[in-house]
């Protein structure tokens, strides 16, 4: 029997602006430009929170990157204004409300807080956990064990919805029921064969 349900937050509950704010970061160089450049290790870093904002933004491009540089006023006025609830998803988790236990479980940075408040996001859920909380990223089986022990849920009566395979894999690796999020139908579809939600 499935007591809880956890969801990933960007491209799963809320659209995720992130390129969008990207894009407005950085208006200079070519796209091969900007890869080549880029630091992988800091979003990551981030999103674990071992580094804040500011650090975030002066390792995004590595040492030697000439003309490139990253706007972070553009990118937060962006990323701000671009959050949303997908088309009917916030439906969904609110008509589980006393059926089954909601519980945020992202990859996210301490942007998390924000989108938290603006969303109402304790309102919906019984509890917000993302990596920027349990200081471990998806698809890490470290941040499933953290997740589980928060929750106080057994794994193997949680529903994990997310929009990565990779994720949906990991999930099932420590016990877990997944979901792989392909829009509202699917997913209503799904918790009302899990019993969760009535046809």
């Amino acid at each position: 029997m499935v007591r809880a349900v956890c969801f990933d937050l960007m491209d799963t509950v809320l659209y995720d602006p992130y390129r969008e704010a990207l894009a407005a970061a950085i208006r200079a160089g070519s796209p091969a430009e900007v890869a080549r450049h880029r630091d992988p290790t800091c979003w990551p870093a981030f999103e674990t929170g071992d580094i804040d904002e500011a650090e975030f933004v002066r390792r995004f491009f590595r040492a030697g990157a000439e003309g490139l540089s990253f706007d972070i006023e553009a990118f937060n006025r962006v990323r701000r204004a671009g959050y949303r609830f997908l088309p009917g998803v916030r439906e969904i988790v609110a008509a589980l409300e006393g059926r089954a236990l909601r519980f945020v479980a992202s990859n996210y940075p301490v942007w998390v807080e924000e989108v938290r408040e603006a969303f109402a996001l304790d309102g919906l859920f019984e509890g917000v956990y993302s990596s920027h909380h349990l200081r471990v990223r998806k698809p890490a089986r470290e941040f499933f064990d953290r997740l589980v022990s928060r929750t106080g849920v057994a794994a193997g009566d949680c529903l994990f919805v997310d929009d990565r395979a990779e994720n949906c894999d990991a999930a099932a690796g420590v016990g877990m029921r997944a979901h792989l999020f392909d829009g509202a139908a699917g997913l209503r579809a799904r918790l009302v064969g899990e019993g969760l939600l009535d046809p």
